[in-house]
């Protein structure tokens, strides 16, 4: 199980599995985020298999499941408040991680206090090349 440190309170990772919670958890994790809708996945990747997996160890579990399709104002909000409100460190999963990526830079453009170079480097320094978004996260970080 691989993750990536986008800030030291929010990581992400590709699909987790239940067998991987014991290891986040002695990793520190407190809050896992699901970003993956369950219609992208087998059952034994579900959240439901993962959330429960997750309880079990006594770690918090949320569910934000969005696709390109459905990423809305809304859902960047939402996802930014779980972030902050969320008992740290949190690690967001999806696919492959940059679902997770994109929605914390939007999340962190709009809310945050980081400039869009500062996010950009943030999640290129994890391995994601968010550049694709960056004139959107210069829209957001000067309209707060």
């Amino acid at each position: 199980m691989t993750y990536r440190r986008i800030t030291p309170d929010y990581s992400v990772s590709a699909q987790i599995m239940p067998a991987d919670i014991e290891a986040l958890k002695e990793a520190g994790f407190k809050t896992i985020l699901c970003n993956r809708p369950d219609n992208e996945t087998n059952v034994d990747h579900c959240s439901k298999a993962v959330q429960d997996a997750v309880e079990a160890a006594g770690l918090k579990f949320e569910a934000l499941p969005f696709n390109q399709m459905t990423l809305t104002e809304e859902t960047v909000a939402e996802q930014r408040r779980i972030i902050t409100s969320a008992e740290a460190p949190v690690l967001a999963y999806c696919a492959s991680g940059t679902r997770c990526s994109t929605i914390w830079a939007l999340g962190e453009a709009q809310f945050g206090e980081m400039s869009a170079p500062d996010i950009l480097k943030s999640a290129a320094d994890a391995g994601y090349d968010l550049r694709g978004v960056g004139p959107i996260l210069d829209r957001l970080c000067s309209a707060r």
